[in-house]
């Protein structure tokens, strides 16, 4: 599963949001996903790509953790 697909379903099933309507510019904010959501997701992450992931501020958009996440997976 791409990385992307695989953030969406997470913030779909946090939010009991369609995926269809989040992309890259989402921000969590406008989930209100909240810090709490956002560290259970990145552990969640960590599992699912073998990664060590810290969720700093500027981290905001679905499409900055991607490419953080994808950063990390080399």
């Amino acid at each position: 599963m791409e990385v992307q697909e695989k953030i969406i379903e997470l913030l779909a099933e946090a939010t009991d949001t369609d995926a269809a309507e989040i992309t890259a510019d989402t921000a969590f904010a406008d989930l209100g996903i909240d810090s709490l959501d956002l560290t259970e997701m990145a552990m969640q992450l960590e599992e699912e790509f073998g990664i060590e992931l810290e969720m700093k501020p500027e981290i905001n958009t679905v499409g900055k953790l991607t490419e953080v996440v994808e950063s990390l997976r080399g």
